[in-house]
């Protein structure tokens, strides 16, 4: 199949394109910047050029539909927040004839923006730690439990969620929510820490129906809090618990989910209508990308087998970028890469699942590239952890626009 990936910046867009790629597949990539990571694989035919995302999202639809029919390309695959587009403007994706596997709009409003997500689970009583929806500024300025979660509707790990210590940090997210139109999307979502261990869990459902379950610890933190070592686990709660909220959502395609691992069990912080990084899913036996195809040329996908418990992988491109930014200093990255070289440490027995070097050698320039630069000015790690982020993260008001169209697709 030709396949056209709606991301070209993103890790899961990375590992999606290995995955088709070994698969057999000619993959192509959507993105506002000729430098993306999956320029970097023999996998990638071609990166089409297209407007960013995030700010302007019915620009970035009315591109991708034009590059899918210059191309004819076979399917569009969702790999990021560009799902959201996609699912809002289905009649158009549709009319045009494009094979995708996406949510309907209105499953996906109820988990796209962390306000919704929050009273999702709260309405089907699925765990979530101790929580308060503030929707005017005096609310968030009177706040005094901490330390405490401030998140913005519509944001990533990076830029939408701050961690509160004291009253004194408060005017600054007041500020931040002022900037992003918070209170005017419904205000900030205080949310208590939960001490445990985090869990990344991905599902894919057909209509409802679930037919693919992965989950895994993240054992290793990289840069911007990304997970740069996994180990693979079973857990029947949370699988229970995705279920249960797929079938109610009538979901369809990719949804992600990111856990706190309590006593008690599972404690859910994150949601996302899309596909997180499946690479250790691959690894583990659980294969997330194939029923998409199959969703999206409309097939029947096979339920999926339970997942090996104990896969360990790595992706050594955050860990040294993430070397930089904990540590600060030239000797944490030097040693991380000896570690990497050495299978030593945290590296026995894991594999590399973000960039492979197996019959795709250029897979090995970014991470090249990103240890040169940090072992010349270790700060470099921001612009790196930042730069793909914007590429493809949705903004408050590309979400408002979004909705617009949604709310009157006839002036689309």
């Amino acid at each position: 199949m030709r396949i056209l990936l709606t991301d070209g910046s993103g890790l899961t867009s990375r590992q999606v394109a290995s995955q088709l790629g070994n698969a057999g597949h000619r993959v192509e990539v959507l993105s506002p910047s000729a430098l993306a990571l999956t320029r970097f694989t023999r996998w990638v035919h071609r990166v089409h050029r297209t407007p960013a995302y995030g700010s302007d999202p019915l620009g970035w639809l009315v591109a991708a539909l034009s590059v899918y029919r210059a191309a004819r390309m076979d399917m569009l695959f969702p790999t990021q927040e560009q799902v959201a587009a996609l699912s809002a403007c289905a009649d158009l994706v549709d009319a045009q004839g494009v094979r995708t596997a996406i949510p309907p709009f209105a499953a996906l409003r109820q988990v796209q923006d962390k306000l919704a997500a929050c009273r999702t689970l709260s309405a089907l009583g699925l765990p979530q730690p101790c929580s308060a929806i503030l929707p005017r500024r005096e609310d968030v300025t009177a706040w005094d439990r901490f330390p405490v979660y401030m998140k913005l509707p519509i944001g990533t790990a990076i830029t939408g969620v701050r961690l509160v210590s004291a009253s004194s940090d408060l005017p600054r997210v007041v500020a931040e929510a002022n900037v992003a139109g918070a209170f005017e999307d419904g205000g900030v979502l205080a949310q208590a820490p939960v001490a445990g261990r985090l869990a990344m869990i991905q599902t894919i459902f057909a209509r409802g129906e679930l037919v693919a379950f992965h989950a895994c610890l993240r054992v290793r933190e990289g840069s911007g809090g990304v997970a740069s070592g996994k180990l693979s686990v079973r857990l029947p709660a949370a699988q229970e618990h995705l279920a249960a909220l797929g079938r109610h959502l009538g979901w369809h395609g990719a949804l992600s989910a990111d856990a706190i691992l309590t006593e008690a069990g599972p404690v859910y912080i994150d949601l996302n209508p899309r596909l997180v990084e499946p690479g250790n899913a691959l690894r583990s036996g659980v294969d997330l990308v194939t029923p998409m195809l199959e969703l999206a040329t409309g097939g029947s996908p096979t339920r999926q087998p339970p997942a090996r418990p104990g896969v360990a992988t790595h992706q050594l491109l955050l860990a040294v970028l993430g070397a930089a930014e904990h540590a600060g200093t030239r000797r944490a990255v030097l040693t991380e890469l000896a570690s990497a070289l050495s299978h030593a440490a945290s590296y026995r027995r894991s594999r590399e699942e973000l960039t492979p070097l197996e019959a795709d050698p250029v897979a090995a320039l970014p991470l090249l590239v990103a240890a040169s630069a940090v072992l010349v000015h270790p700060p470099a790690w921001r612009w790196f952890a930042s730069s793909s982020v914007s590429n493809y993260a949705l903004t408050a008001s590309g979400w408002r626009e979004i909705l617009e169209r949604a709310h009157a697709p006839e002036r689309a």
